[in-house]
């Protein structure tokens, strides 16, 4: 007798955890894996951040927070959202979680009842899908190109949507391709929203200070559609702290109320540390944080090195990402060629192909709803990025 739930069954195993599980397993037997499958800065979180953390304990400020997040720093968000956003929402609005993946999952679980619609973009994070499916929602899926940066049209949105749609999800800049979308293709966005009242727009903006295209843009600006736009955003990416696991979301406070509601029996507030670092990393201007400026400067130099490697290797189809840490490129002319008589199918064995030939873990594009492709991450050095990038030219040279 099977004893797991359908539910559980159903659910699919995050394939870019999965495949740094690989990379730990492969390490451990004594590989030499240069991992670029995860989206993890590999800097340390700054000084003063993790002072504030030093500085909570010291102050035993280890007891069980709010569910919704101490109030300090939720007006600390509040603050940010109007001075690096121009948006205004009150502390109510906010709602502190951990990490951005339950906010997400906070929202969608208060907004979707089975068998509404939500749109996404593709390629989307992998675990958009899984979120939606958890929420007994459909995941309705919208094709991108790579010549478009992968970035989605209001054409292209307004002919998906229909009476069933309930949300729309999606990131700028986006993982898994590094694609921004500008302030005026966020307004023509916005005028289609507008049209249709029912739809919520769930916009993730994680990686909203790795931007090399300027001032980050969000959607919640306009007016018109700004009490059903939910905001997602936390401290992981901008300032080196994915392990302190802070993420939150702002929202029209019907909206939150149902969040911190939801949140308060899954697995109520998140870490009283955590939260005290986060509150310094965010009552600072980003623009004043030293590192943070190291970090956006260190990205842009590893993205022009990574697509100009990329671009010796045949086969490779790449494009310029503007913003994350992510590339994405098409690998679907490798499809068909083999290795020891291994025919390459798709972008799934192309992985694993390099993993086990060149000891370099990539993400098959299939996890993002993209089977053409794979995402690279250069969260990592010039000189990884270099030897693994010299490895995938040996091994795709030895496909017939």
């Amino acid at each position: 007798m099977n004893i797991l739930s359908n539910r559980i069954q159903s659910l699919g195993e995050s394939e870019t955890l999965a495949m740094s599980k690989r990379s730990r397993e492969m390490q451990a037997r004594g590989y030499n894996i240069i991992n670029l499958s995860i989206g993890q800065p590999d800097f340390f979180t700054p000084d003063f951040i993790k002072d504030a953390a030093k500085q909570a304990i010291d102050d035993n400020i280890t007891y069980y927070p709010p569910v919704a997040g101490f109030q300090s720093l939720r007006q600390a968000i509040a603050e940010k959202l109007l001075r690096d956003n121009g948006l205004s929402y009150s502390p109510s609005q906010i709602v502190v979680s951990t990490g951005a993946k339950q906010a997400i999952a906070n929202i969608m679980m208060s907004l979707v009842n089975p068998g509404d619609d939500v749109l996404v973009p593709v390629p989307y994070w992998v675990s958009y899908r899984e979120i939606i499916r958890l929420a007994e929602g459909n995941p309705i899926y919208i094709a991108t190109d790579i010549q478009n940066a992968f970035k989605v049209t209001a054409q292209d949105i307004e002919k998906s949507i229909t009476e069933k749609t309930k949300v729309i999800i999606f990131s700028s800049p986006c993982n898994p391709t590094g694609g921004v979308y500008t302030a005026g293709e966020l307004e023509a966005l916005a005028r289609v929203f507008a049209k249709y009242p029912q739809l919520y727009i769930i916009s993730d903006e994680i990686y909203e200070l790795i931007n090399f295209e300027g001032r980050h843009s969000s959607i919640a600006t306009f007016s018109a559609i700004h009490d059903r736009v939910i905001v997602i955003n936390g401290v992981s990416k901008g300032f080196a702290m994915t392990g302190w696991r802070l993420g939150y979301s702002a929202s029209e406070k019907s909206i939150a109320a149902a969040a911190e509601k939801y949140q308060g029996q899954i697995t109520s507030g998140a870490s009283s540390i955590s939260q005290m670092a986060a509150e310094a990393a965010l009552k600072v201007n980003p623009s004043d944080v030293e590192e943070t400026g190291i970090m956006h400067k260190a990205f842009r130099q590893r993205r022009d090195l990574l697509i100009e490697k990329l671009n010796e290797i045949a086969g490779f189809k790449t494009y310029v990402p503007k913003g994350a840490f992510y590339i994405f490129p098409d690998v679907s002319s490798l499809f068909g060629k083999s290795f020891n008589g291994k025919v390459i199918a798709d972008s799934l064995e192309l992985a694993d192909f390099l993993l086990e030939e060149a000891l370099v873990a990539v993400v098959p594009g299939s996890a993002f709803g993209d089977p053409n492709c794979i995402r690279i991450s250069y969260a990592t050095s010039e000189k990884e990025l270099t030897e693994a990038t010299a490895r995938i030219k040996e091994a795709v040279e030895k496909l017939q």
